[in-house]
């Protein structure tokens, strides 16, 4: 039998894992559950991640930089500010971030794991410069009134935050679209728009 790549294998791994924590939480994930999908030992997958925190932090900062490439995508587009503004607030909310879950397994994890604290905040301030950015430009163009960009910025994406939770978590108390609805009511109040 040939023997797989190392990078083949351990991206196998990490969609394993992630799998395996979408399906039990970052708590209740084992390597033995990880090895066990893909019918292989729980040494290989220590010989490749050293340890299951290790693991984790890897698929996270995997699953998260996917979602950061669709970021970059929404902000490569030309068009004005407000509507790249709109696609990348729709884009971090709930009705289109398919790794809200893992988002929210991930900020409780990170109460009490340094190294996974880290990894999250770098990536979750990747979104909010963008949104920050993104009010900015708008305010520059004359499109916004906000005395306050950075402000601004991380009360719409608080707010998103707080309204992922309630979509994930107590399905059906909000939906996608009081969301969209709520969104656009405190863009109208922090910017003008």
């Amino acid at each position: 039998m040939m023997r797989k790549a190392v990078a083949v294998r351990r991206e196998e791994i990490v969609r394993a894992a992630l799998a395996q924590i979408r399906l039990r939480g970052i708590a209740g994930v084992r390597a033995a559950d990880v090895a066990h999908s893909l019918d292989v030992s729980t040494a290989l997958i220590f010989y490749h991640f050293g340890t299951l925190e290790t693991l984790v932090i890897e698929a996270f900062r995997q699953a998260a930089e996917h979602e950061l490439a669709k970021l970059n995508d929404a902000l490569g587009k030309s068009g004005p500010a407000e509507t790249r503004l709109r696609a990348v607030l729709a884009l971090y909310g709930p009705s289109k971030h398919d790794n809200w879950q893992l988002w929210i397994e991930a900020g409780a994890a990170a109460m009490r794991d340094a190294a996974l604290r880290a990894v999250l905040q770098r990536l979750d301030l990747r979104w909010r410069d963008a949104v920050v950015a993104l009010i900015a430009e708008g305010v520059g163009a004359g499109t916004f009134r906000c005395p306050d960009p950075h402000g601004a910025a991380w009360r719409l994406t608080a707010l998103l935050d707080g309204l992922a939770v309630q979509v994930v978590t107590r399905q059906g108390t909000v939906t996608t679209g009081d969301c969209a609805r709520w969104v656009e009511q405190a863009m109208a109040y922090e910017l003008g728009c």
